[in-house]
């Protein structure tokens, strides 16, 4: 490579690394890393425990970036609907976003249909399952199936919706065989 083309380079690559960022979520196998945040269920406030919920079986925790946008109401939507089959496999589901807890009071109800609950994650949870969607507490859409040992035994990240509940469905009932 000649000297004049060497700056090119290195634009092109500083730019395909801002265009594309890397999501580095935690892998499987690791342990998931243990939380209890102000959730939501029907509307009603509570507190959830990840430990809690592990002590019932598998988990599906999976972060969204904002209630009411169309595709995380979408998704909310469709885990809603598949949550029977999540509760047949023994598993429960949980949404986590950086919204406060009154946004997430109304979406549990009007886009959860009171279904499973949602969660505020703060930006340390955000950090600590490495699903940042770049500053402030935006999330990633990335969804981790957690075994009740407290291990990670999957992880799907996209920011297209449509794959995240038949993905960690299939991954619940491979664990819970």
């Amino acid at each position: 490579m000649n000297i004049a083309s060497r700056p090119i380079a290195a634009a092109a690559l500083l730019l395909a690394g801002i265009a594309s960022p890397a999501l580095a979520e935690l892998p499987a196998g690791e342990r998931a890393p243990v939380f209890t945040a102000k959730a939501a269920m029907a509307g009603e406030e509570f507190g959830f425990s990840l430990r809690a919920a592990l002590a019932k079986g598998a988990v599906v925790l999976y972060f969204y970036p904002k209630a009411f946008t169309k595709g995380c109401t979408l998704e909310a939507n469709a885990f809603a609907d598949a949550m029977p089959q999540f509760r047949a496999a023994g598993a429960s589901v949980i949404g986590m976003s950086g919204d406060d807890i009154e946004t997430l009071k109304r979406f549990s109800r009007e886009e959860c249909r009171d279904a499973f609950p949602v969660g505020t994650a703060s930006a340390r949870l955000i950090e600590a399952y490495d699903v940042a969607l770049g500053q402030g507490d935006l999330a990633s859409r990335t969804s981790y199936v957690i075994a009740p040992d407290g291990r990670i035994a999957y992880v799907y990240s996209s920011g297209d919706y449509r794959e995240h509940v038949s993905r960690t469905l299939a991954a619940v009932k491979s664990i819970s065989k």
